[in-house]
Parts: C-alpha cells; structure tokens; sequence
C-alpha cells in the first residue's frame, strides 16, 4: 500500500477533521503540564499512530520545505513527541533522521551514538509547538554540536504565531487555544469538570 496516496489531498481543512476523528483534537476543559487550564488539548501521538496519516502529513511538510529552499542533511525530533514526526518527514526527504531527549539531570541531549557533523544543515521536527522553549533548547544544543538549524517543521503550531523562534516555522495547521489560570478560569466557574491528559504522573501537578 502507498502510505502516501490512501488519504484525500492534503488540506489544513482535512487534517484537522483527521485530528477531531482521532481525538488527537479536543476542546473542553483540560489542566495542562505546566498547571494552566485550557479549553484545548493536543495529543499528536494518537494521529502518528497511524500510518497513513502521518506519512501524508510528513510529505505536505517536506514538499513545504522542498519549496522554500531548504534541503537538509538531518532531521532531528525532540523526544518523546518528535520521535515519530522526525522518523516519517526525513523518510520523506531521503535523509537520516535521529532524537534529541533528556539526560538524568533533564537537560536535552544526544544519546544512542547519535552525532552532529561540523555544518550539518538540520531540520528540527516537532509534533506540536506549543510555547517553543524546547523548540529552542533543541536548537541550541544542535548549534552547541556545530549544526545548523534552517527550520522547524510540525504538525501543529499553538503559539498563535508567538514563539519566539530564531528560524522559520513550517506547521500544517495554526490551532488556537485559550490558557488560564487555576484561579482565574472562566470554564471552572461556569462549573465545566477539569480533565487531566496526557503522559505526565499527576505529581506533576502538585
């Protein structure tokens, strides 16, 4: 089967009917990571899951890239959420495709054998952007190794056009959602119940 012709033509439209379908999409109340409450919540592992989904995403972003110039050496996908991203979109630009993830003392780092070739041209892969912080932490670590970042490419971007990156940003769908505090959160007044997603122990929220 060609993973890539199984789906209709790619548009922002269909991908995000493939999300909601998927319920990689969801609105309603949720309490995030970082403890603020949101009326939307992400979760691109249960779209990645499937295969063809993924590769025809990947190869939108590859095109995307192809078209503005760039043609990297690398693609490196920050762990967990860019393992598979990384994986697909540098199957689909003929190049090797490797992850950065945390150290014992949770700093971003290369592991596995995993090396950066001095003036190595890099395309960072991402599942969703949400702030950009560990967009940007991958990155400076690449640069450290002697890389060069050309962009960043994901399936979502949800900084609303925000993140403070220092290189362009390829996202197949713009995904607005709304952030609140705990103590000033207009669907916990409206007495909406809070869902705690995602992959972190609830520890995480103490």
């Amino acid at each position: 089967m060609n993973l890539t012709t199984s789906q209709p033509p790619f548009t922002p439209e269909n991908l995000e009917q493939q999300l909601l379908r998927e319920h990689a999409l969801l609105r309603g109340h949720f309490r995030l990571s970082s403890g603020l409450h949101s009326d939307t919540y992400v979760q691109c592992a249960r779209f990645l899951r499937r295969p063809e989904l993924a590769a025809p995403a990947a190869a939108e972003l590859a095109r995307q890239l192809r078209a503005a110039g760039f043609a990297p050496d690398l693609v490196v996908g920050p762990a967990m959420g860019g393992v598979v991203m990384g994986y697909e979109l540098a199957r689909q630009l003929e190049v090797p495709g490797i992850f950065t993830e945390r150290d014992e003392n949770g700093q971003m780092s290369l592991r596995r054998g995993f090396t950066i070739e001095p003036g190595q041209q890099i395309i960072i892969a991402e599942d969703v952007v949400t702030t950009g912080k560990s967009t940007n932490e991958v990155a400076r670590l690449l640069t450290e190794l002697g890389g060069k970042v050309l962009a960043v490419a994901s399936l979502i971007d949800r900084t609303g056009g925000n993140a403070a990156l220092n290189f362009p940003n390829f996202a197949l769908l713009p995904v607005t959602a709304a952030t609140y505090a705990p103590d000033d959160c207009p669907l916990c007044r409206a007495g909406v119940p809070v869902v705690k997603p995602g992959s972190r122990p609830e520890k995480a929220f103490s």
